[in-house]
């Protein structure tokens, strides 16, 4: 907790004096309000606004979360059944390259086409963008795995799966919380994304109704909800990051 603390206070200073010198132009320049609300404003307007915001934020953080709750399984699935199988890995390894060439912006109008307005198209949209971080650092950290002792393994005769499971998945679990940690983040904006495809709630709704009537403090306040969801998020795996690697080192200690 010190730790956090003192790591912490640097980036926080910056960004209290990138918010005084913001409010501090807003005031000095009599900026509009519908044109740049100065930070006091978009925290009044946070605060009387919660009870009908509370609503869009819930809607946004569950499907982040089921969305990038399948994409992570989704990504470690393909994570390793390419690296079980270095055939299937020569052959789709590229294509893996060049799915994320493809805009999601671009992509979301015919998943509803093809999908229709539910909550699939959507789900998609998160899988889209969150597996492919998963993948490619898992696949990173099975491919770093001491060749030594990999050697020293097979040369005490353990098969493929107790080498997989007692030496590669553990040797992996750093890039594998890498990959989840650059996901987690990817999920809220990909969530925000995808109820711009026509959801009924939602901070992408939210945000697309605030930026038609000009009201750009909600606009803000969408915003900032995301990126401390995105930051919450990141705080969360990192969390689980450390109870896991620290697990994992008692019992091999043991």
């Amino acid at each position: 907790m010190k730790q956090l603390a003192a790591a912490s206070w640097r980036p926080m200073s910056v960004l209290l004096l990138l918010f005084i010198a913001w409010e501090t132009s807003v005031r000095l320049f009599h900026i509009e309000t519908w044109l740049l609300p100065s930070p006091i404003a978009v925290i009044k307007e946070a605060y009387s606004s919660w009870g009908s915001f509370s609503v869009h934020l819930l809607a946004t953080i569950r499907l982040s979360i089921l969305g990038f709750g399948i994409g992570t399984i989704f990504g470690l699935f393909i994570a390793i059944i390419l690296h079980l199988m270095p055939f299937l890995r020569k052959s789709f390894y590229p294509l893996l390259i060049l799915s994320q060439n493809i805009p999601i912006i671009v992509l979301a109008p015919l998943l509803v086409i093809w999908f229709g307005f539910g909550i699939l198209p959507k789900i998609i949209v998160i899988i889209l963008v969150c597996f492919f971080p998963i993948t490619i650092a898992c696949l990173d950290g099975f491919r770093q795995t001491s060749a030594e002792l990999k050697h020293y393994m097979i040369m005490s005769g353990s098969n493929k799966r107790q080498l997989f499971w007692k030496l590669e998945w553990p040797h992996a679990l750093p890039s594998i919380f890498s990959g989840l940690k650059i996901s987690a983040t990817y999920s809220v904006m990909g969530a925000v994304i995808s109820e711009w495809l026509g959801s009924k709630e939602g901070v992408g709704v939210y945000m697309t109704l605030s930026s038609s009537s000009f009201r750009t403090d909600r606009v803000f306040v969408a915003i900032f909800a995301i990126m401390l969801l995105s930051l919450l998020f990141f705080l969360i795996i990192q969390l689980l990051e450390k109870l896991c690697i620290k697990g994992y080192r008692k019992k091999e200690s043991s």
